[in-house]
């Protein structure tokens, strides 16, 4: 049975894109983030950066869906920071937060106009702080002899093995994280390789971009 992989969709690094309309000025920034104190210290960071802005709109989103905070910032209420928070969700990332800094240019775009302005800005943000989605990868350790080890070297990149460290002793230790979807296999082929005697422990998970 192929088991599925997991994945996990954030941003690569910091983004920032500008878009005007009727006048009105929007800036978008877009960050990852680890933690909601990490999402609010950008906001505070951007706000203070643009403190002569008529409006900094913000939405982040944490952990899946579990955290999901946004404001309008002034503006009429669900015209800004709900469309906002709505582009991020429908993007596919989560930990990462948007702020939208608006210049007010004198004509008033309507509810309809500011949804859309909003949203649009957001999303030129995060398509500029790249949008990256990562696997998640078992990782291993192997203990082998040194003729083994010499196998295992073809082997193991044809299983997109991603190798951490090697030691070598009275035997070799490697150190190697491979995507959840191969280990079966890959364990398979090494004890085929090794008559049994050799097989990978286990050390954890982590997720990975290749």
């Amino acid at each position: 049975m192929t088991e599925h992989p997991i994945l996990y969709t954030t941003l690569e690094g910091e983004g920032e894109a500008e878009f005007t309309e009727k006048k009105s000025v929007f800036i978008g920034h877009a960050a990852p983030v680890k933690s909601e104190e990490e999402a609010l210290a950008h906001i505070k960071r951007i706000k203070s950066a643009y403190a002569d802005a008529r409006h900094n709109v913000w939405a982040y989103l944490q952990k899946g869906e579990i955290v999901a905070r946004y404001s309008d910032d002034g503006e009429p209420q669900g015209t800004a920071g709900v469309p906002v928070l709505d582009t991020i969700r429908k993007s596919g990332v989560t930990d990462a937060v948007v702020v939208v800094t608006r210049y007010f240019g004198g004509i008033l775009l309507g509810a309809g106009g500011l949804v859309r302005a909003y949203s649009h800005t957001a999303k030129l943000a995060l398509e500029a702080a790249h949008i990256i989605t990562y696997e998640q990868y078992t990782v291993m350790e192997l203990s082998c002899t040194y003729s083994d080890y010499q196998k295992y070297l073809s082997e193991l990149p044809r299983f997109g093995a991603v190798i951490d460290d090697t030691v070598f002793t009275d035997r070799v230790t490697v150190s190697f994280a491979v995507k959840n979807t191969v280990v079966e296999e890959l364990c398979t082929r090494i004890r085929e390789i090794s008559n049994g005697s050799d097989a990978p422990t286990v050390k954890g998970n982590r997720f990975d971009y290749r």
